[in-house]
């Protein structure tokens, strides 16, 4: 009984593994403009995101660039209208500085969701913003 019961756990376990390692597989968000992430500024192009380790999302530069680990604060509640494709929402802010003559826009990385799956809040801004929700293209 206990090697059936050692078994089904390790089965369990590899099926987690396996499953948190092929969320990058899914797909690939094509970003269009530069944005804030976990403190940082990163550059418009290709991204992959996945969920990590507990409390944390990883996010890659594709194809094949340095993974940055994001902290996330809370779990989404599922939608009533569950979510079907992989999507980042992006909280798009309207900033004077720092010139205070010109207006800039700025995206931060807001939400992370997988398809079926509870979200994952990256970052909440407080002041008026906007979403911009980037849907991932299917790996090939």
């Amino acid at each position: 009984m206990k090697r059936l019961m050692a078994f089904f756990v390790l089965t369990l376990l590899f099926v987690l593994v396996a499953g948190s390692t092929c969320t990058y597989a899914q797909g690939i968000f094509k970003i269009p403009f530069k944005f804030k992430a976990g403190g940082k500024t990163l550059p418009a192009g290709d991204y992959s995101v996945a969920p990590k380790t507990e409390g944390q999302v990883a996010l890659r530069k594709e194809p094949g660039g340095e993974e940055i680990l994001i902290p996330f604060t809370e779990r989404l509640a599922l939608p009533e209208t569950p979510v079907e494709d992989l999507q980042l929402v992006f909280d798009v802010v309207g900033n004077f500085e720092p010139s205070y003559t010109e207006y800039v826009t700025e995206y931060v990385l807001a939400e992370f969701w997988l398809p079926g799956e509870q979200g994952y809040q990256i970052h909440t801004t407080k002041g008026a913003h906007q979403n911009k929700i980037i849907k991932a293209e299917k790996a090939k």
